[in-house]
């Protein structure tokens, strides 16, 4: 019914409650219509105009970041078959995601939760213990950040090879590379947490020099088109407009106030953009990290996360410019690491 009701003020704006309720079937009862009415405007799925008896429903402008979109209906489609976008929205990050919040009351308010019981436990930890959890939490974002990647490395051979330094048998040097260059990036953000404050261009680059050396990819914006596999979304392929709009990414991130909203910005924008020939989602997880560390939130493995999942979560904002299932990933992540690391 609720698709109904979307549906209803899709097609008539700026009608009352009653007037929707007239325009539904019978069977809908008026208090059922209003309780639904105000859970949409909570999700910002829809917003109000007046007050009062002189309220009036139409469809948010984030509606069509945040409509619910069943994952597995979707991807049932071959890649020709869906209706998606095929190209850069170009007032997305200016005009969308400038006036817009992303997270729900409820959604802030358990994240506001948890990140304060992660506070708690940090201060009984010694220096020590603090720091034996933060290693464990960056092998296994070392780890799941490859392996989303398609690094074939396990995460106990993960540990070894960071710890110890030995690599595994059957597997490729790149891969070790890999592993070790997300190591290596980490460590410098726990070293030099102010480092991404503010936000610049320059140092998105610097940190996706530090995750790619040694593995035969490009430094810098790229310079050339480039394809997502398993999507007709195209990015930008002109340099000068692939900076634009990191540059207008970086004003909106060091604008919002609330650090989940970075943090979560990042994670999606820097690889919307795909600014390098390759990289640009390892560039993301470890610079949303390091927004975190910064402010002295718990950082995010992602250990749980299926490498599927996010890839899913991920075309779909490329598709639609939809966040909620990334959203629900960065929530649940977020749980996972104060939950399991501190």
């Amino acid at each position: 019914m609720t698709e109904k009701i979307i549906e209803c003020i899709k097609e008539n704006p700026l009608l009352s409650s009653k007037e929707i309720h007239e325009k539904l079937p019978d069977e809908l009862g008026y208090a059922t219509l209003k309780r639904t009415l105000s859970k949409l405007v909570k999700e910002k799925l829809i917003s109000t105009i007046g007050k009062s008896r002189a309220t009036k429903y139409k469809i948010s402008p984030a509606y069509q970041l945040f409509y619910p979109i069943n994952l597995e209906t979707y991807f049932e489609k071959e890649t020709d078959e869906r209706k998606a976008e095929d190209s850069f929205n170009l007032i997305l990050i200016k005009e969308i995601l400038n006036e817009i919040e992303l997270f729900t009351d409820e959604e802030l308010e358990k994240l506001t939760t948890l990140q304060n019981q992660y506070k708690k436990n940090s201060l009984e930890l010694s220096k020590f213990q603090y720091d034996r959890e933060l290693e464990r939490l960056a092998i296994d974002l070392s780890w799941k950040s490859s392996q989303i990647e398609g690094n074939t490395y396990s995460l106990l051979e993960t540990e070894r090879l960071l710890k110890e330094k030995e690599t595994a048998k059957g597997k490729t040097k790149d891969e070790a590379i890999m592993l070790l260059n997300h190591k290596d990036a980490l460590d410098f953000i726990i070293e030099n947490p102010d480092y991404l404050i503010p936000l610049t261009v320059s140092k998105i680059e610097d940190t996706h020099s530090l995750l790619i050396k040694e593995l035969g990819i490009d430094r810098n914006i790229r310079q050339r088109r480039v394809g997502i596999t398993g999507t007709n979304y195209r990015p930008l392929d002109n340099e000068f407009q692939i900076k634009e709009a990191l540059r207008d990414m970086c004003t909106l991130v060091n604008s919002r106030q609330n650090v989940f909203e970075k943090a979560l910005l990042l994670l999606v924008l820097i690889s919307y953009i795909q600014a390098f020939n390759d990289g640009n989602k390892r560039t993301a997880r470890i610079i949303s990290n390091a927004i975190l560390i910064n402010y002295g939130y718990c950082p995010i493995s992602f250990r749980t996360v299926d490498s599927i999942d996010y890839k899913k979560a991920m075309l779909i904002f490329y598709e639609q410019n939809n966040i909620t299932a990334f959203k629900k990933i960065f929530i649940e992540q977020f749980e996972f690491a104060v939950k399991t690391y501190f």
